[in-house]
């Protein structure tokens, strides 16, 4: 008899078998099969373990242990009977009677109570006779355990008639990672095809850890299943497409012929596992080395200098910029050239550095002979009152216009544009003292308005 037509006749009484939510599949598989909640019934002990009764402690038992005591009960009327009737033939006729009777309708009740029911553990079927009343007594009296993880049809409290199909699956853990993730859930599949259909994983292409036709034990196993994905590779300006149930990115890359050598790499984890629509770009990359020479900037020196007048600055040294040979390292990134990286530099030339002498001396007030004289008309004339002024020629400089020949007979140090104004006024002064106003043919008028 089929589940179905047990299921039937069970409508028929009324009772609908129940076949309850088990546990969550993994998120994203859809579970076709789902064990039936129950609570986990206690197994009696076996039948013929020392002092016990088959039955005891069920209502079937109960009756069962009845029935015994009524046939007890009817073989010694029997008995009784029989010895009376040896002596009275009236006496005789009515206790049997009697025992005919009581015989009658206990036998009546015990084939009535009597059941012949079809038991289907994990496809292993069986036809057997019991006298329990519902679902639950006959997998107690059967010894069978159930819990939330199995199937029990019709569910445990479901009233049992003779004719009646009861199937039992056991649930069985599975350890799964599907695509790199991990999952632990339970089925009641016999053999790893059937899991994969209660799943609704798609097994075409995929790579499995165990055969399909593997059986699946109460103890479970440890599966791991990758589906055939879809995987884009961009390489050297082209795209292309591979379906695979690779590990890695790297195994998949392998399946397109595509190599990598060198600085070669990739936009995402070799080691990652791929994913369905994932883009891999390839990075071709080329390192490359520039050596370039630069300048070094020379250093300035200043000294100080009590012979010079305050503001006067004499340069003793010119300076000389040094030279050095840098190294830097280049990347090209897919023909792209990315920042020069410097990784090392030499120096070929050491530069000079410039010392210049600042004057400290205070410069005197006064001359003697040339204070009165009106200098600074004398100075807007022969330069338009500027202390750096340098004639076209570029032999005469100053407010005054000395040139360098005059200027040092003075007492002066380099030209007399570089001095400060006052050196410059107190050494026209002592000019003058010495020459009158001769050195200005043209100005010297000027000194007395």
């Amino acid at each position: 008899m089929s589940t179905s037509q047990g299921s039937h006749r069970a409508g028929r009484r009324g009772a609908t078998p129940a076949v309850l939510p088990g546990p969550a599949a993994p998120p994203g598989l859809s579970v076709h099969e789902q064990p039936t909640q129950a609570a986990p019934l206690v197994v009696p002990p076996s039948p013929g373990a020392p002092g016990t009764v088959p039955g005891q402690g069920t209502r079937a038992g109960a009756r069962r242990a009845a029935r015994r005591r009524t046939s007890g009960t009817s073989g010694t009327s029997r008995a009784s009977g029989t010895a009376r009737a040896a002596g009275d033939g009236l006496r005789r006729l009515v206790p049997q009677a009697l025992v005919v009777a009581f015989l009658a309708g206990g036998t009546t009740a015990f084939v009535a109570d009597d059941k012949a029911v079809r038991l289907s553990v994990d496809g292993v079927p069986r036809t057997l006779h019991t006298f329990a009343d519902d679902v639950g007594e006959l997998l107690a009296d059967e010894g069978l355990a159930v819990d939330g993880h199995d199937i029990v049809a019709p569910a445990p409290g479901e009233p049992l008639a003779d004719g009646d199909e009861v199937v039992v699956r056991y649930g069985r853990p599975i350890a799964l990672t599907l695509d790199g993730r991990s999952h632990r859930v339970w089925t009641t599949a016999r053999s790893v095809e059937e899991a994969l259909r209660q799943f609704g994983v798609r097994a075409e292409g995929a790579h499995l850890s165990v055969s399909r036709s593997a059986a699946i034990s109460r103890h479970g196993l440890v599966l791991d299943v990758r589906t055939e994905r879809a995987v884009t590779f961009l390489a050297d300006g082209r795209e292309r497409t591979v379906r695979t149930n690779a590990a890695t990115v790297r195994e998949a890359l392998a399946e397109t012929g595509i190599t990598l050598s060198g600085q070669d790499a990739l936009s995402v984890d070799p080691g990652s596992f791929p994913r369905d629509g994932q883009t891999v770009t390839v990075l071709r990359i080329t390192d490359s080395r520039r050596v370039r020479e630069e300048t070094v900037p020379y250093a300035v020196e200043r000294v100080r200098d009590p012979e010079l007048f305050a503001g006067t600055e004499v340069v003793e040294r010119q300076g000389v910029h040094g030279v050095r040979r840098v190294t830097y390292a280049l990347r090209s990134v897919n023909g792209v050239q990315g920042r020069p990286r410097r990784i090392g530099e030499e120096i070929v030339r050491e530069p000079v550095s410039r010392t210049v002498r600042i004057g400290t001396r205070r410069p005197p007030a006064s001359v003697s002979g040339a204070d009165g004289l009106d200098w600074g008309a004398l100075a807007a004339c022969e330069s338009s009152g500027r202390p750096d002024a340098v004639d076209p020629s570029g032999t005469y400089g100053g407010l005054y216009q000395f040139d360098p020949a005059t200027w040092r007979s003075l007492g002066g140090t380099g030209t007399a544009q570089d001095a400060p104004a006052a050196e410059q006024t107190f050494r026209a002064k002592k000019l003058y003292v010495r020459r009158g106003a001769s050195p200005w043919p043209h100005c010297g008028r000027r000194l007395r308005g």
